[in-house]
């Protein structure tokens, strides 16, 4: 496939995330068209209002929306951010059972109206409402998959960066795994540019110890907790890594992404969404097989997918 042309992308639900990745999508140019969604009519609305006044400083994407269903017509992509909101103190896992319901009425209605969408779960838990709306969609699993861990990915790089000295973007590390409290970070295979995390040091900057490591990755693991408790919403950081996941598919970039797809047999795991390296492209998000963990990670990984998948059997 390739770069699509005249793209549009709609966004499901106008609350603070869907709001945030719709305003980061048009600053970006993530799409042509931008489209927002939501049955509540009087707030979908007046978010499509506010951002329609800014779209002179927006460069050439335009914005429509509203709680007609017909606004989601020739989708090419579709971010699903509707859903009950995570509390303080609340866990993604409980918010499951309200968010399924959501996810089982609303996904044969989308399908209908943007049959050949690629679909993006950003409602919590994303990873579990991946595998409840791939089975009840019959989508293959490249094109219905979760955010995943591609902000925790980003949270992980700042504070490691922040650390030592360098750039974000000259971090290569991933967290995988849940995105939620069984995720955990690719020790074995992180480096700062071609240095091995544990190797790294530089001038006022010495080498990372692996108890700060482990310190790093609780915090990276805890950060929407702390925001949620502070201001109510996670909402900024997951709207702007949703939309660079829109530019990814659009522009068929073939981009390493963290992102949550349903696994088939990767290493040893099937039937379960969850993050790991893949290939985002207009085709959709492919794991990349060749990751390797080492024994620890691996166990890990293991266990992460078996706290999903319990979850998702209580909700089938």
């Amino acid at each position: 496939m390739s770069v699509i042309e005249n793209s549009k992308l709609t966004v499901v639900g106008a609350g603070s995330v869907g709001s945030s990745t719709a305003y980061a999508a048009l600053i970006r140019g993530s799409a042509r068209h931008v489209a927002l969604y939501d049955i509540a009519t009087e707030r979908a609305e007046a978010e499509v209002l506010d951002l329609a006044h800014g779209t002179q400083f927006t460069g050439t994407s335009d914005i429509i929306g509203g709680s007609d269903l017909s606004v989601v017509e020739g989708s090419h992509v579709v971010v699903i951010t509707a859903g009950a909101k995570q509390n303080p103190g609340q866990t993604r896992i409980e918010l499951a059972g309200t968010n399924a319901n959501i996810m089982k009425s609303m996904m044969p209605q989308l399908l209908e109206v943007a049959p050949n969408a690629i679909y993006v779960i950003v409602t919590n838990p994303c990873d579990v409402l991946t595998v409840l709306a791939q089975e009840a969609t019959g989508l293959p699993p490249e094109r219905i998959f979760a955010s995943g861990t591609v902000l925790d990915t980003s949270r992980l790089r700042w504070l490691l960066g922040q650390r030592a000295g360098v750039s974000t973007s000259s971090v290569h590390a991933y967290i995988v795994g849940e995105h939620g409290d069984t995720e955990f970070p690719l020790w074995s295979r992180a480096t700062i540019g071609t240095v091995p995390i544990l190797d790294w040091q530089a001038e006022g900057h010495p080498r990372m110890s692996v108890d700060e490591l482990d310190e790093i990755a609780v915090d990276v693991r805890d950060a929407a907790y702390k925001v949620i408790q502070g201001k109510g919403a996670t909402n900024y950081a997951i709207g702007l890594s949703s939309a660079r996941i829109v530019e990814a598919i659009l522009g068929d970039e073939h981009a390493v992404m963290p992102v949550s797809p349903v696994l088939d047999d990767f290493h040893g795991v099937s039937g379960v969404a969850l993050s790991v390296p893949s290939i985002v492209s207009a085709s959709g998000a492919v794991p990349i097989r060749e990751t390797t963990f080492d024994a620890h990670e691996l166990e890990l990984f293991h266990r992460s997918a078996d706290a999903l998948r319990e979850v998702a059997d209580a909700l089938r």
